[in-house]
């Protein structure tokens, strides 16, 4: 395991270099290049823009800018804002704790609601539960997490009065956060939760038909300890793996919902930049979701070893 888990980290370090060599590129290829943001003011002349460039380095190749600021992203230092004048670091720092309580709340909610339904499911096929379910799942999938999060908002904050609208609330006060958390979350998890639910029930159906499963029957075993000791953890191994890749729609849909619900975390902070064309923010926003995503898939890995005796790394 720990062979194995040095090389997958080894592994990391030229996709992520990739990744950035990938995002900087893009960045670069915007109409109007990093300087965007300031090509439409009347006050700022050509030669404003040039002595901008030199400052801030834009002037060189462009092999010689992303060298530098790599360089300077490895060491911390991933430039000022555009916007704001501030380090970017200091503002990832300031926002990162509410997208991490936000997604970390969603996906606890998204697994135990879909494990839970598609286990149920799976067991009660064809049943008016497993139907139910199945509609469900399909219109989660389908609805789009902007409507969904504006349709709460209008029921529960606006007509029932029991939750606040939107914001983060009093960072002092954890009942506060709470109130102001669970409309966001019960969005942000209903995507997942849908296509959750319907790779869990067919793993676990699947599985409910192997011999092990079956010997176990005739051993004499409850049916809840076949059902989840046998047939559950083998059968969650493909949704482990979809959820590790669903984190990247997990935090594009965290941009969304953080933006209809005024939450202070980094997509909306995403949002903001790409709007002014903060590109020191932006590329640094997106290196980090980027390893976020291949730590995902590494731990995800990992956890295929707990699931599945049978799975060994060497």
């Amino acid at each position: 395991m720990g062979t194995y888990l040095l090389r997958r980290l080894l592994g990391s370090i030229p996709l992520m270099v990739g990744v950035s060599i990938l995002v900087f590129g893009i960045l670069q290829a915007m109409p109007g290049g990093p300087l965007a943001v300031y090509l439409d003011n009347p006050f700022i002349t050509g030669k404003d823009i040039a002595l901008l460039k030199h400052q801030l380095g834009l002037d060189q190749p462009v092999h010689m800018q992303y060298l530098k600021w790599f360089e300077a992203f490895l060491t911390g230092q991933w430039g000022i804002s555009y916007s704001s004048g501030e380090p970017v670091a200091k503002l990832i720092r300031a926002r990162l704790p509410a997208t991490v309580l936000l997604m970390g709340t969603a996906f606890v909610i998204a697994t135990i609601v879909s494990v839970t339904t598609g286990v149920y499911s799976a067991v009660r096929h064809y049943s008016a539960f497993d139907y139910t379910v199945t509609a469900f799942s399909f219109l989660g999938i389908s609805m789009p997490v902007f409507w969904f999060g504006l349709m709460l908002q209008l029921l529960l904050a606006v007509h029932l009065r029991w939750l606040p609208v939107a914001g983060f609330g009093d960072a002092a006060n954890i009942a506060d956060v709470a109130r102001h958390l669970i409309m966001p979350a019960m969005v942000l998890s209903l995507l997942s939760a849908g296509r959750w639910s319907r790779y869990t029930r067919a793993g676990v159906l699947e599985v409910l038909s192997q011999d092990y499963v079956r010997t176990a029957r005739a051993k004499g075993l409850p049916e809840r300890a076949v059902i989840f000791r046998h047939a559950l953890r083998t059968s969650l191994t493909p949704v482990v793996t979809i959820m590790a890749l669903d984190l990247a729609g997990l935090f594009s849909g965290a941009v969304v919902t953080e933006t209809v619900f005024a939450w202070p975390g980094m997509g909306s902070l995403l949002i903001q930049s790409v709007t002014k064309v903060d590109y020191p923010a932006i590329l640094a926003i997106l290196m980090v979701s980027s390893f976020a995503i291949v730590l995902a898939n590494l731990l995800a890995d990992l956890a295929y070893s707990v699931l599945d005796p049978r799975i060994v790394y060497r």
